[in-house]
């Protein structure tokens, strides 16, 4: 089968579940599995690219660490820029920040206001979408840096948690390739 050929429902299949990680009760959901499969890694890009390509993508944004792998690949796929949403301190330039909170504390992402025009369409990409806490503060830094963010692509949504429709509340269009019920 070529990597044109599979389906979501097919991708879906090569996600490996991991009971009980990183805590018990957790059905941990493996996007290694995916990425490591010959057919399956640029079918994946290829669905994720017609989605961002239909947004209009003049740039594509991807947080640390795994939407670099999905975001730099579909942008490449396009033919646009990516700009990569960093943990603190990784990048050698000025940068611009915002702070979000997690469960426990708070965390920071960064960017290269730069790497940005003024009303340049951006698509944000990753692979999973859960609470949305990243996600919210992804928007939020790249707007800041004037992009014209309204869509965000990923890869597995686990709806249960709430993440997509938190994105959605924030005038963003959401598309996924696929959900996995439950955490």
């Amino acid at each position: 089968m070529s990597a044109g050929k599979l389906s979501p429902d097919d991708l879906k299949a090569l996600i490996r579940t991991v009971p009980d990680f990183p805590k018990p009760g957790i059905q941990f959901r493996d996007i290694t599995t995916l990425i490591g499969h010959g057919e399956g890694l640029p079918a994946t890009i290829n669905l994720l690219s017609e989605r961002a390509e239909a947004a209009g993508a003049q740039k594509i944004a991807g947080m640390e660490a795994r939407g670099f792998i999905f975001g730099a690949a579909v942008a490449a796929n396009l033919g646009v820029g990516f700009v990569p949403v960093r943990k603190p301190g990784k990048l050698p330039v000025e940068t611009i920040g915002v702070d979000y909170a997690l469960e426990y504390g708070t965390d920071r992402l960064e960017m290269d206001p730069s790497s940005i025009s003024q009303g340049e369409t951006v698509v944000m990409v990753d692979d999973l979408i859960a609470t949305g806490g990243t996600a919210l503060a992804a928007a939020k830094l790249l707007r800041s840096a004037g992009a014209a963010l309204q869509h965000a692509v990923f890869v597995i949504d686990l709806p249960d948690l709430g993440g997509a429709a938190k994105l959605r509340a924030d005038g963003l269009s959401v598309d996924i390739l696929m959900e996995f019920e439950g955490e």
